[in-house]
């Protein structure tokens, strides 16, 4: 079971909640811990196994915590997800391989595409795939996604390559629950064509970023990051093959981050308790 809670720091929280955990015989496996100071913020996350019901426990965390905690039990930490995609093919392989093998930490509901490019493997991993054409009127295109959504249960919703942009009312749907992964090291080349800018920038690094998305393109709070070192040598396309290679490892670490319930949001800001 995996306990987290987000609240107003004070002295004494620590204490609280272990000596609760304990006199309703909660036996504590991992406790980790943050307090952001200049916020006065505290972030703990609690994994525990108990032989009794969880039902009264959040009530009880809430009566000892400052008021507005917030208090999350997920007793099944096995998450869903629904994948959106276009044409690229990396991140979505990766995620299909570790949903086949039980390795991802959630479940695949579906895959849907703004192309039927990767229709293909998903059939192959048994796996529904949904082609949405985009043909011009992005209000129908949305409304389309949405009544598909609809049709799953699920935590959150993936952009493994999804190469469009999303509207502020779509996104507004789904609140902090829309993950994305990136093809540079935010905020630099936020936008399209960003191994494009670095190339004519000339950079020595590269990099990828899973972030939250948001109503501010490219400018959500962010999860997870990564860079590799390039050179005046490597062209534009040499950066992207390579950037593949990252915005795969990053993604994947982003997922398992949040579907391991380590990700705090909080502003445009998050606490990762890795």
């Amino acid at each position: 079971m995996i306990i987290v809670i987000q609240c107003a720091d004070r002295i004494g929280l620590v204490a609280g909640i272990s000596g609760l955990l304990s006199q309703k015989q909660f036996n504590i496996i991992s406790m980790q811990e943050h307090v952001d100071k200049g916020e006065q913020l505290f972030f703990m996350r609690i994994e525990a196994d108990t032989t009794n019901g969880t039902a009264q426990l959040e009530k009880d965390l809430l009566q000892i915590l400052p008021e507005g905690a917030i208090v999350k039990i997920n007793p099944n930490t096995e998450k869903k997800v629904i994948v959106l995609v276009t044409k690229e093919y990396h991140c979505l392989a990766d995620i299909l391989v570790r949903n086949y093998f039980n390795t991802l930490g959630a479940t695949v509901q579906c895959v849907i595409g703004n192309h039927a490019t990767l229709q293909d493997i998903c059939q192959r991993f048994d796996i529904p795939f949904y082609p949405v054409i985009f043909e011009g009127d992005n209000k129908r295109f949305e409304e389309t996604l949405l009544e598909i959504i609809s049709q799953y249960e699920y935590d959150y919703i993936v952009l493994a390559k999804f190469m469009r942009i999303l509207s502020a009312d779509f996104v507004g749907h789904f609140g902090k629950r829309i993950i994305n992964i990136h093809h540079s090291f935010l905020p630099a080349f936020a936008g399209a064509s960003p191994y494009r800018q670095a190339h004519e920038r000339g950079v020595k690094l590269i990099g990828a970023t899973a972030h939250y998305v948001t109503d501010q393109l490219d400018e959500g709070p962010i999860i997870a990051q990564q860079i590799i070192p390039a050179n005046h040598s490597h062209t534009a396309q040499d950066m992207v093959k390579a950037g593949k290679e990252i915005e795969t490892a990053v993604l994947a670490k982003a997922l398992k981050l949040v579907f391991d319930d380590r990700v705090f949001v909080y502003k445009n800001k998050t606490v990762v308790l890795e």
